[in-house]
């Protein structure tokens, strides 16, 4: 066991990111004191090296640090503890109030973005750095091991494109009256009539094709579903629905997970998760450990709070909608921390890189689908460097467009 001693302050944020770099990512245990100015950490065979404090010691005081006036201009300003910290708990999101359209905090606003590495996970090359020191020191040190690992991910939103007939008749006459395409109105008219004698031909129904392509390339994936809500951005089908329930006993049948995908306002609203949870456990017979939230709004410390206090026991939700990524600055998961309470939680964040739509949508990249292909695989390959988690969510809805059905496949196959 190695010893580490700590300055005399910050001794909750310290301990937590001691904890998550040495004990989840290094898997070397620790034990810690307080009495030095700096980090002194002294291995096994009795060698002591130094990291200089450069963040935490200018704020002595418990959360005087939480201003938005002590973000760094540069990341390479912090020592690898306070960078990690930094990246982790997303306590920039906290002290920077500056939101998208959706209350979101989005990547064009943080220091990853303005900086340029939010294509890189820096904590994970951080860590690195600091692998080559011990072993500079004790060449005998063993690291624990990982295994890279695709994880692919669903948010079921709209499992139907012609759930009711009202929405059906609305959508029909967009067609006609908004868009005046007489073609695309002859092709939903088909798909509406088809979709009436067997649902599976509905067009977003595409979750047949998604659980072939597991099959085919050994796959399990984690589908999100919602059971509630209290916007105009929810309550696209009932949870109840004899077709939802038949779809989760085909997606358990076939080895894959189900999750939760809360709704649009239940970000900040404790009482809102909690309700959705237990409908969609009581509905589908699950307990419910995982998921990722709607439109991924998210709000520090609340949302992790709100997951922890349910016994959830990861989270999906922080990628940015606006850009694919690396939002935390790593590739594997970690246990959070809630910043106010200063508290570590059981809860874990599996970071997402890769939301579909933030790649081809005009109000996003705005890519082409090659150009698209080309940024995942530039990603993938990047995590597969670290052996971590490359999270990939698509959209079951976004299936039925043939040219994004051919990127997914390409994906699936590289």
């Amino acid at each position: 066991m190695i010893k580490i001693t700590i300055p005399n302050n910050n001794i909750n944020e310290r301990k937590y990111i001691l904890d998550v770099v040495f004990n989840e990512f290094l898997g070397i245990e620790f034990s810690f004191k307080i009495g030095s100015k700096e980090y002194e950490i002294e291995l096994q065979n009795k060698k002591v090296f130094i990291i200089k404090d450069t963040f935490f010691n200018k704020y002595p005081k418990d959360l005087e640090y939480l201003h938005i006036d002590n973000i760094p201009s540069k990341i390479e300003e912090l020592d690898i503890f306070a960078a990690s910290f930094f990246m982790f708990t997303r306590w920039e999101e906290y002290v920077n109030k500056n939101r998208d359209a959706h209350n979101r905090f989005p990547a064009y606003e943080s220091l990853a973005y303005k900086q340029g590495f939010l294509d890189r996970p820096i904590i994970n090359e951080y860590v690195e750095k600091l692998k080559r020191m011990l072993l500079g020191f004790d060449n005998r040190i063993v690291f624990k091991k990982y295994r890279y690992q695709f994880v692919l991910t669903h948010d079921i939103d709209t499992p139907f494109k012609f759930y009711s007939v009202a929405s059906s008749i609305r959508a029909l006459a967009g067609d006609l009256i908004k868009r005046r395409d007489i073609k695309l109105f002859s092709q939903n008219l088909v798909s509406f009539v088809k979709s009436k004698f067997n649902y599976k031909k509905d067009p977003f129904y595409t979750f047949d094709f998604i659980l072939k392509m597991n099959k085919k390339y050994n796959i399990s994936s984690y589908f999100f579903f919602m059971s509630g809500g209290t916007t105009n951005k929810d309550n696209f089908y009932k949870i109840s629905d004899k077709r939802i329930k038949q779809l989760a006993q085909d997606i358990k049948k076939d080895k894959n997970f189900i999750g939760i995908h809360p709704s649009y306002n239940s970000y900040d609203n404790s009482q809102q998760f909690q309700k959705e949870k237990k409908k969609l456990e009581d509905t589908l017979s699950l307990v419910i450990k995982y998921g990722r939230q709607h439109y991924l709004n998210f709000v520090i410390p609340d949302t992790w709070q709100n997951w922890e206090n349910e016994n959830m026991v990861f989270d999906s939700t922080l990628g940015y909608a606006d850009r694919p990524g690396f939002r935390c600055g790593i590739c594997y998961e970690f246990n959070v921390f809630n910043i106010l309470t200063r508290e570590k939680l059981n809860l874990k964040e599996k970071p997402l890189i890769v939301m579909e739509c933030s790649l081809f949508e005009d109000r996003y990249l705005n890519l082409s689908y090659d150009d698209s292909y080309n940024k995942v695989i530039s990603l993938m390959n990047t995590v597969k460097k670290y052996n971590g988690e490359f999270v990939l969510l698509w959209h079951n809805d976004r299936l039925a467009n043939n040219e994004q059905r051919n990127l997914y496949k390409r994906i699936l196959e590289y």
